[in-house]
């Protein structure tokens, strides 16, 4: 696993040893910041399920003002501060030491990202608590890019009762990235 562009373009990643994290591949990395190419730049990123760090650490080598990172894991918030340290983007990062939803508390009524990443674990249902958290917060506004990354079979039409909005979907082999944003108060 390396970052793929940007400032810390090409450098090596370290990631979790074991069966409880699924690095983002590459090529999905790849095809999921051509997508948002045109808002990196000068975005406040929250990376929430975060593993090794390496979505917000690409965010950042890519141009991102600031990135959040949200892991509860020791093992892997080991990982991510060593990742941050050898990419020199630690100073554009806070690594919040948590779960999800404690994360969504503690930054709400302090700021709004422009774009939210989430990969949650697969078949635990995370993302219906984390959409709820989101939305009951403010830390989110109808211009934030939402994104899940989930397994392909996985359904989230619940989100739209959530007061969330499907304005993307891109699939791969074997899982799929969601783009939502908030929906207007008509």
């Amino acid at each position: 696993m390396r970052v793929i562009a940007g400032s810390a373009r090409h450098l090596p990643l370290k990631t979790i040893e074991g069966p409880d994290t699924r690095p983002t591949t590459d090529r999905i990395k790849e095809t999921l910041f051509n997508i948002l190419q045109s808002d990196i730049s000068g975005s406040n990123f929250l990376d929430l399920y975060s593993g090794s760090g390496a979505i917000a650490i690409e965010a950042l080598s890519r141009g991102a003002r600031s990135a959040t990172l949200v892991e509860s894991s020791k093992n892997a918030c080991k990982v991510i501060k060593e990742n941050l340290e050898f990419t020199k983007l630690a100073p554009k990062a806070n690594l919040m030491e948590c779960d999800c939803l404690s994360a969504i508390n503690r930054l709400k009524n302090k700021e709004v990202f422009d774009i939210i990443f989430m990969d949650p674990p697969y078949g635990k249902d995370f993302e219906y608590e984390t959409l709820k958290a989101i939305k009951a917060s403010n830390i989110a506004d109808e211009y934030t890019i939402i994104i899940i990354e989930e397994k392909l079979d996985t359904n989230l039409d619940y989100a739209e009762s959530l007061g969330f909005e499907l304005v993307r979907a891109k699939t791969y082999k074997t899982n799929k990235h969601l783009f939502y944003k908030l929906k207007g108060d008509n």
